[in-house]
């Protein structure tokens, strides 16, 4: 996988308008090669931030999600690791708290899966046959999912087995009803969807019940200049455009090293 940087999720806190982080990183999960060992990941995706500081990480080519406590200098594998049939290639996690649960996009298994957040020996198909990158949820309970084959991204509420189009579903294209290849994406409080819009090589901002999205960074075409994206992955979205956890500490999935690194405020 290209080296990018993947979403984080974490408890919305106010953090002040002119706080720094430190420059050099802290290693809180992974960072001794690649690998399948408890110490370690093999090119992790998706992140999730948990109000204690415990990570939960999407371990993409070890085919399971792993549990890291802040402190902690080994993982605890939550779901999957015994095989693609269980987990195959997940691309991201989140945690639903209403029902104690991991939400797992299941990527190389085509679907979409709930996962009992503690002693669950196996996940439950809640969608199938969906080409599943990024998923989020909002202050309502209802689950946003990214299907990056259909060029959209679909809101289900509870028990909705359909959902509903929210942007994109008008086939792969680069206009303004369109997306191509979209992979992650991250809703605000007022319900507007940013979607990481990576074969158009832009961001994507779609207000609820619109039915043509707003470009909100690049769209210039691919190249490296500061109105220009190349394949943009992760997209999170509040006062500042990052997430954070309670203490304002900022997390980064470090794709290509193996590791999840912290950086303190």
């Amino acid at each position: 996988m290209p080296s990018s940087i993947i979403p984080l999720r974490a408890s919305s806190i106010d953090i002040h308008p002119n706080a720094k982080w430190a420059q050099n990183g802290i290693t809180v999960a992974g960072g001794n090669g690649k690998g399948s060992e408890t110490n370690q990941l093999c090119y992790p995706c998706g992140l999730y931030v948990d109000d204690d500081q415990t990570i939960y990480v999407a371990d993409y080519a070890n085919h399971r999600i792993v549990k890291w406590k802040s402190g902690a200098t080994n993982g605890k594998v939550v779901a999957g690791g015994n095989g693609a049939h269980q987990l195959n290639h997940p691309a991201d996690v989140i945690i639903d708290k209403e029902s104690d649960s991991l939400i797992i996009s299941d990527y190389g298994n085509r679907r979409v899966v709930r996962w009992p957040r503690r002693n669950g020996t196996r996940g439950e198909t809640i969608i199938s046959n969906i080409s599943c990158r990024g998923l989020t949820m909002d202050d309502n309970g209802s689950l946003y999912v990214v299907d990056n084959k259909k060029h959209e991204v679909r809101r289900y509420k509870m028990g909705d087995t359909q959902g509903i189009v929210v942007a994109g579903g008008d086939g792969e294209g680069n206009h303004l009803d369109q997306l191509s290849n979209p992979r992650y994406v991250f809703v605000d409080r007022d319900h507007s969807v940013y979607v990481s819009d990576n074969g158009n090589h832009r961001v994507m901002k779609w207000k609820e019940g619109a039915k043509q999205g707003i470009i909100v960074a690049g769209g210039q075409g691919e190249g490296n200049s500061l109105t220009q994206m190349y394949y943009p992955q992760g997209v999170v979205v509040d006062q500042l455009g990052l997430s954070f956890d309670r203490h304002g500490n900022l997390y980064v999935v470090d794709n290509e090293n193996h590791r999840v690194q912290k950086f303190n405020i």
